[in-house]
């Protein structure tokens, strides 16, 4: 039989080295990503190309048997199994259930207001990035009894650079650490320079990190493969007909009723426990017998694909691999986020192509979605698997997937599956009655009272502060989270403080128009009378002069609050509560300084999927990095405000999140600097900008005029740069690398830089980034190709034995 990867390989040079069994396993095709040009595509996984029920459940239950083998039987008693959405969710099911003993739980993309994170990590070349963990049970990581926290098993379908494994692990050994951790793929296709980070995290945490696969390989990929790639798919898509039917009518599907088991989880969302799955497996054959008699016998039933749907796979495989035993001639696929180009030839491995619009009011907004391989499948019959949640008008609507998959295959069936409600399970989650009144000046903030409200506790009275080097450490060895502590206060030196005022007095009117234009696009776009609230601290000064603004340019007084935000933690959802319970969610506009690569823009949307009625759109100052469509300039210039630390944001630190300090019906925290008073240039820094406003009030109109008719959409062009950077630079971590000049400033202010990225020929707005860079003996590399002014990189492997005698900043080995 021809290998499914032919078509890509000869065309684009693409090989698999390896095992022998890598070519039964995977075939290739290729993306529509500008960030990745191939797609492994798995023939034993169920997601892209229908297969055999017990197949696709037999691989990952073997798989299982050999983690219990390695760990021991005592061992796998403790362990717990993590599965990666979309694509491993089934997988990581089947090694749970091959493990026999060991709850699971997948990560998701459909936050859930009543569970609070328990982490969330980043698949930087994944066309949807942010993963979330939202068990039902808050312990569920802390599973093992007296011995302490047990094994850690992380399921996903290929391994292919590690990256997405490696931010896992950080994310979670700072959350829960322990000594064992055991990585589980079909195929691990790690390149020889990926394959030593494991073994270095290993090293850092003092746990012991292992990996089983099915089969191991690399795939060697010629340089110029994305270019050549994004060619290909625009040459095919100039000659093929896209089996999309938009005018494909509604149909009435046969409807088939399951018997589910009344308060079993539709799968590991929010965690599926060992009694879980042995009421599954007890009602698997009446479910199987009700769906047979359904579709009229075997006979009438035909040829049977059962389509899962995006995360809900392990419910319609279980299904299915039931539907097998019971004598029909069944395959298992799902519906998918991915999109994926089709080519009709046996030599590729995606055939055909339903897309249908999301059907499932998804966090992250409409979109299209995708079946492959039904079309010319040769099937009789196609029953659909949703969860309740996705049994919406759009699904049964004229181009909806049940339309789709009717063009495809003669009969359509339904069944749903009851969505999981999960119920929290400790009265300490239960929402206060009332929660405290905003913080105001002058008993907390320099700033007048009226001109922003804090939705935090004050932890004035509590010793946060560590060193910069200490803290770098405890971050990057998994031991701690950033947001647990506070950096030592950067005590600006004469010269330094001589630039900052030189910078004012050079950007003010450009700040002025940037903070005019953004205000006016809100007051047009976004609401009358917005409640402005901004992210602490960057935001915060943004805040009160688009306050200030409205006041002078328009008479009105604009209500302004300031909310905390914690890269992988989320947004406050106290204060979230007490928004909701005192504003129109609808008014709320939320307020940040700049866009670095758009990491909280993504946590933004993510954390209010969970909370109705407030818009995710965040408006910027500035937006370097074409992340938001509400922004004053889209420039990479010096805000002043970022030269700073709390002497320019009201002498608050930057906010606090600890689980000793923060309760459930706290909000997070953030110290007062009384004692920097003397330093405080806060007010002065908003009057010098609001002396400025009737200098560019004009300005500001012809701006907006010209916004108004632009094309804002935000193309994430920074989010493509900063990926690109973290490859070339060997760092791997997206989080390490912070682009903009208000990033690169907080790089050098707080954490321990390893070299500057500077654009070449860039002027004053880079004085005070020299200035110090010279001060902690970092790099500046001068480069033609970059997106931004300038860009920050942390330290890569950094310990206190990566500084020299003298403190300063030195090469990474």
């Amino acid at each position: 039989m021809v290998w499914t990867g032919t078509w890509v390989s000869d065309r684009l040079g693409i090989e698999l080295a390896g095992d022998d069994e890598l070519r039964g396993l995977l075939g290739l095709a290729l993306r529509r990503n500008p960030k990745r040009a191939h797609l492994l595509v798995s023939g034993v996984l169920g997601k892209h190309v229908p297969q055999l029920p017990s197949v696709v459940h037999g691989h990952g239950v073997t798989l299982g048997r050999r983690v219990r083998a390695l760990l021991g039987p005592e061992e796998a008693a403790r362990a717990v199994v993590l599965g990666y959405a979309e694509t491993a969710t089934a997988l990581g099911h089947a090694v749970a259930d091959g493990l026999e003993t060991a709850p699971y739980l997948h990560s998701t993309r459909r936050p859930v207001a009543s569970v609070p994170s328990a982490g969330g990590f980043e698949e930087s070349h994944s066309h949807a990035t942010s993963h979330l963990l939202l068990p039902e049970d808050p312990a569920f990581f802390d599973r093992g009894g007296e011995a302490g926290r047990g094994p850690l098993v992380l399921v996903d379908d290929e391994f292919s650079t590690g990256n997405t494994v490696l931010n896992t692990l950080r994310d979670l050994h700072a959350r829960h650490p322990r000594d064992h951790y055991v990585i589980v793929a079909l195929v691990d296709m790690r390149a020889a320079g990926d394959a030593g980070r494991l073994a270095a995290f290993a090293e850092e945490t003092g746990a012991r990190v292992d990996v089983v696969a099915h089969a191991r390989g690399t795939v060697r990929l010629p340089e110029d493969v994305l270019a050549r790639g994004l060619r290909l798919v625009e040459e095919q898509d100039g000659r093929t007909a896209d089996p999309l039917v938009p005018c494909a009518p509604a149909v009435a599907p046969v409807r088939l009723e399951l018997g589910w088991p009344a308060g079993l989880p539709d799968g590991g969302r929010h965690g599926f426990t060992p009694d879980h799955r042995a009421r599954l497996r007890e009602a698997l054959p009446a479910m199987a017998a009700r769906i047979v008699d359904g579709l009229g016998g075997p006979e009438q039933a035909g040829r049977v694909l059962v389509l899962g749907f995006e995360e809900l796979m392990y419910a319609p495989l279980v299904l299915a691999r039931a539907l097998e035993e019971a004598g029909l001639d069944v395959r298992f696929s799902t519906t998918t986020r991915s999109p994926v180009l089709a080519v009709d030839d046996p030599g590729y491995a995606i055939r055909t192509r339903l897309a249908f619009p999301a059907h499932d009011d998804p966090a992250d907004g409409p979109g299209e979605r995708y079946a492959y391989n039904v079309a010319g499948g040769g099937f009789d019959t196609v029953l659909a698997v949703v969860d309740s949640a996705a049994d919406t008008p759009a699904l049964h609507a004229p181009g909806g997937l049940l339309a789709q998959l009717a063009t495809a295959a003669p009969r359509v069936a339904l069944a749903v599956v009851p969505a999981h409600t999960p119920v929290p399970r400790t009265p300490d989650r239960q929402e206060p009655p009332v929660l405290p009144a905003p913080l105001r000046g002058p008993d907390f903030s320099s700033y007048e009272p009226d001109d922003v409200g804090w939705l935090l506790q004050d932890l004035s009275a509590v010793r946060l502060e560590a060193p910069v080097e200490e803290r770098e450490e405890a971050v990057q060895r998994g031991g701690a989270h950033y947001a647990e502590s506070l950096p030592v206060e950067y005590q600006p030196t004469e010269e330094y403080q001589e630039l900052y005022r030189d910078a004012l007095a050079g950007s003010a009117a450009r700040i002025a128009r940037a903070v005019g234009t953004v205000t006016e696009l809100v007051l047009a776009e976004r609401s009358p009378r917005p409640v402005l609230v901004s992210l602490a601290r960057a935001g915060t000064p943004v805040g009160v002069l688009m306050r200030r603004w409205a006041r002078h340019r328009h008479g009105t007084e604009l209500p302004h609050y300031a909310v905390s935000i914690v890269r992988g933690r989320g947004i406050d959802a106290n204060a979230l509560r007490w928004l909701a319970a005192h504003h129109d969610p609808a008014d709320v506009v939320f307020v940040d300084g700049w866009t670095g690569k758009g990491a909280i823009t993504r946590e933004l949307a993510d954390a209010l999927a969970g909370f109705p009625g407030f818009d995710p759109e965040i408006a910027v100052l500035a937006d370097p990095g074409s992340c938001v469509r509400t922004y004053g300039t889209r420039e990479d210039f010096l805000i002043p405000s970022a030269c700073l630390n709390s002497t320019v944001s009201g002498l608050i630190s930057r906010t606090v999140l600890r689980d000793d300090l923060v309760g459930p019906h706290d909000y997070h925290g953030a110290k007062f600097y009384r004692e920097l008073s003397g330093s405080d240039v806060s007010r002065d820094f908003v009057a010098a900008v609001e002396d400025r406003f009737d200098e560019v009030a004009d300005a500001v109109d012809q701006q907006v005029k010209e916004a108004a008719s632009a094309d804002r959409a935000p193309t994430w062009e920074g989010w493509a740069a900063v990926e690109r950077i973290s490859e070339e630079q060997g760092i791997h971590d997206v989080n390490l690398v912070k682009p903009g000049v208000g990033e690169t400033t907080r790089v050098l202010l707080r954490r321990v830089p390893w070299k500057i990225l500077a654009r070449r020929g860039a002027g004053a707005d880079l004085a005070h980034i020299r200035l110090l860079a010279e001060q902690r003996g970092v790099p500046v590399e001068e480069r033609d190709d970059l997106p931004y002014t300038c860009v920050g990189l942390i330290h890569p492997r950094y310990t206190r034995g990566a500084t020299g005698a003298d403190g300063k900043a030195v090469g990474s080995a």
